[in-house]
Formats: C-alpha cells, sequence, structure tokens
C-alpha cells in the first residue's frame, strides 16, 4: 500500500522525536519497511516537503532501493578493507552474511582478542530498533558463541539509539562518512582551452 503525503509528514515528525521504525509504524499505519525506506531519503536529503501524492510514491520506492543499494556497497567497501572499522579484525563468515534465527548479520568478524563481533549496518541514522536488532544477532549466536560483542555503524545516530547503546558495555557505536578517490579510466590530461593558431 503506498504511503501518503499525510502520513510521509508523520513518519518525518516521528523520525526527528528519535522514534523506532516498529513504534513509527503502528502509529502511523505503515509497514516498518516504508519507514525504513523515507527515513532513508529524509537522511539522503532527497525528501521534498512540496511534492504530490505520485511523486511521495516515487520517493518512497526510490528511497528504499538507494537504502538497498547504499547499504550493500558500504558493507562491501568494509569487507574490502576491515582493519577500517578496527585493527586486528578478520572476518570470519565466509565473505557473505550470516543467516541466524532474528535474521541475517551483516559482517561477523573476530578481533585480536579471539572475540566474536557482530556488525551490523545502517545507511543513514540508526535508532534504538538497530540496537535491539543487533543485540537480537548477538543473542541467536550466544549458545554457540562467547565472549561476544557487538558493533552498530551507521552515518548518524539518534539519541535514543545512543542512550540504549550506554547500557550495553560490549555493544560500541561507530558513525561512517565518506571519502572520494578519483582515477582517470581514458582520455588525456587537458590544461585549458586549445589555441587555434591564426593565418
Amino acid at each position: 500500500m503506498p504511503v501518503s503525503i499525510a502520513q510521509r509528514q508523520a513518519i518525518v515528525a516521528f523520525l526527528k522525536d528519535g522514534l523506532g521504525n516498529q513504534e513509527i509504524a503502528e502509529q502511523v499505519g505503515v509497514t516498518p519497511g516504508s519507514v525504513a525506506a523515507v527515513k532513508a531519503h529524509v537522511s539522503m536529503g532527497t525528501y521534498s516537503e512540496s511534492s504530490g501524492s505520485a511523486d511521495a510514491e516515487a520517493e518512497v520506492a526510490s528511497a528504499a532501493d538507494t537504502a538497498f543499494g547504499l547499504e550493500r556497497d558500504l558493507q562491501m567497501a568494509l569487507r574490502r578493507s576491515i582493519e577500517q572499522l578496527e585493527t586486528g579484525l578478520t572476518i570470519i563468515d565466509g565473505d557473505r552474511e550470516q543467516t541466524v534465527a532474528s535474521g541475517r548479520i551483516d559482517i561477523t568478524a573476530r578481533d585480536r582478542e579471539g572475540m566474536t563481533v557482530v556488525i551490523e549496518l545502517k545507511v543513514g541514522a540508526a535508532d534504538r530498533d538497530a540496537i535491539g536488532q543487533l543485540l537480537a544477532y548477538m543473542g541467536d549466536l550466544m549458545d554457540d558463541v562467547a565472549p561476544m560483542r557487538g558493533i552498530l555503524v551507521a552515518r548518524e545516530f539518534a539519541p535514543r539509539a545512543v542512550s540504549a547503546a550506554r547500557a550495553v558495555p560490549n555493544v560500541r557505536l561507530v558513525r561512517y562518512g565518506f571519502q572520494f578517490t578519483f582515477e582517470a579510466v581514458t582520455g588525456s590530461h587537458v590544461s585549458g582551452p586549445t589555441a587555434t593558431p591564426s593565418t
């Protein structure tokens, strides 16, 4: 079911208040996935207050696709260079998400002391639901793995997520940023306009 303009505006207001996806979904009458899509759109700065209903549907669908792609890209980049996150980490999940009862763990690693590290990635802002998701994954592994800790990686963190993480000493929040590099693929260097000889 498409998200109406009024629902989208309510979602944005609740996000500003720091509510989680599930809470917002229940209050607004949409799915948690729709809330996540609107949240991704807001985080990317592409949300438009003045767009109409058809535009709203297209924006939410586009945001969901973009958020999925960005999280996949973030995961691939981190897998290529896990030491960016923490010195001494090694990936132990066979380079694929590990499936547990609560869902799919983005990355499972081991630190230099031999402790298992569950890593959850969020594009944009992470709320306290993301803390719950990370803890559920850790709980799923507790019978087979000990000791263990978790790292939640996101662009930013809602105040409620930070408060929740403070109560769990084996969970760390890490903010990611972007650094672009550019590499020539074809062509030559042009230093300025080419002068034409006069005749």
